[in-house]
């Protein structure tokens, strides 16, 4: 009978009742299931957002003893008690180590270095300045969330979210306010999915009919030195500018300069696929079981998903605006569509497609995906320079 009463104790159903806050866990896994079905059902970035809902839905399962927030309580590995035998170590604590220690990242920056091509950005240097533009958002929304309340660092995490780029997001945050990981990965990757829904309304706002109608003539021809040299120069500008953004920045350009050089295909294919993939499912299960409902369910919770938001709408506004602000001295035929200035945020190649769709509901004839790529990549190495910029200051 002892033995029975045992089992019964130890059921996840029986914890659920007997321990204080039990309905939190209850309504963590209904979120965690919420997020399974955006993922399926509506496809919104089921890569990774798949695997966060899982990740959330075990470390909020009473008794499977997954993740204990303990081994990383005040933002630090206690080293210590990963070692004591009298301490659990679940599977996702160590997988979490992999966010944690900043690893998952950047292994996936070189998964989409190697899947990106940099040529409309050399051929278009001027689009530069627009993915620098959409990195105001970020900047806007970390001067916001410490104006209430939130530490300059737990701002600087919430900040990145603008940048629509989930990796940088996760590394900034495991570093500086790592007790928010859970609602700003979901956030900043739900935001990712809802490229569509988010930008359009604002493009439209901020353009006219004439604006968004406007043709821009073909991009010249970019050669292979050119793109071999263009890694290897960003990444010692930018190491020798912002060295904390260096290792993202970095990771990039090396993944970037495997798929340009030529002579490393296999390389090329392995991080675009097999690396990319595994790193994906790591970083997803561990980020999603940091989501506890003790962390989770919060009014924290609440302004961290508004001002993210707000930061994914700043940053759309202000790519805009400053292509806007670059026709006033342009010449007419060099005219820029502002509509790519919303490609500034990292979302690729999301957001570029976004741009493309807008300006042929004006002109049928208009081309502007290639152009839009421009503004999107420069995007991806703003955001992890704003990163590297914001984890100096904080």
């Amino acid at each position: 009978m002892d033995g029975i009463i045992n089992f019964l104790e130890d059921t996840g159903v029986y914890q659920f009742f007997s321990t204080y806050g039990g309905w939190k866990n209850l309504i963590m896994i209904g979120i965690a299931c919420l997020l399974c079905y955006l993922a399926i059902g509506k496809k919104f970035e089921p890569l990774l957002l798949l695997p966060i809902a899982i990740g959330m839905l075990l470390t909020n399962l009473p008794g499977a003893d997954i993740f204990h927030e303990s081994l990383f309580a005040g933002g630090h590995v206690h080293w210590d008690a990963f070692g004591d035998p009298n301490q659990t170590i679940g599977l996702l604590d160590v997988l979490y180590l992999g966010v944690k220690l900043g690893i998952y990242p950047c292994l996936i920056f070189i998964g989409v270095g190697a899947m990106t091509d940099f040529g409309p950005l050399i051929a278009n240097p001027k689009s530069l300045i627009l993915g620098a533009a959409a990195q105001i958002g970020i900047f806007a929304t970390f001067a916001g969330a410490y104006g209430l309340g939130f530490t300059a660092a737990e701002a600087a995490s919430i900040g990145i979210i603008g940048g629509a780029d989930g990796p940088t997001a996760i590394f900034v945050t495991s570093k500086l306010a790592p007790h928010l990981l859970g609602p700003i990965a979901v956030a900043a990757y739900s935001y990712m999915a809802l490229v569509p829904v988010i930008q359009p309304p604002i493009m439209r706002l901020l353009t006219t009919k004439k604006e968004r109608a406007i043709v821009m003539t073909g991009l010249r021809p970019v050669t292979k030195l050119q793109k071999i040299l263009f890694p290897i120069i960003v990444t010692i500008f930018v190491a020798l500018l912002v060295p904390s953004a260096a290792p993202l920045v970095g990771c990039l350009m090396f993944g970037n300069l495997l798929k340009e050089c030529g002579v490393c295909e296999r390389l090329s294919k392995t991080v675009q696929n097999e690396l990319m993939n595994i790193v994906t499912v790591f970083l997803g299960l561990s980020v999603g079981a940091t989501a506890t409902a003790k962390t989770f369910l919060s009014f924290n919770t609440i302004k961290i998903i508004v001002m993210g938001v707000i930061a994914f709408g700043v940053a759309t506004a202000c790519g805009i605006l400053i292509a806007k602000l670059m026709n006033v001295f342009l010449p007419e035929g060099k005219k820029i569509n502002p509509l790519i200035g919303s490609a500034g945020v990292s979302a690729v190649p999301m957001a570029a497609r976004v741009s493309q769709k807008e300006g042929q509901r004006e002109n049928p004839g208009n081309f502007l995906l290639m152009h839009a790529m421009g503004p999107n990549v420069a995007g991806v190495i703003g955001s992890a320079i704003a990163a590297g910029v914001l984890m100096a200051l904080c």
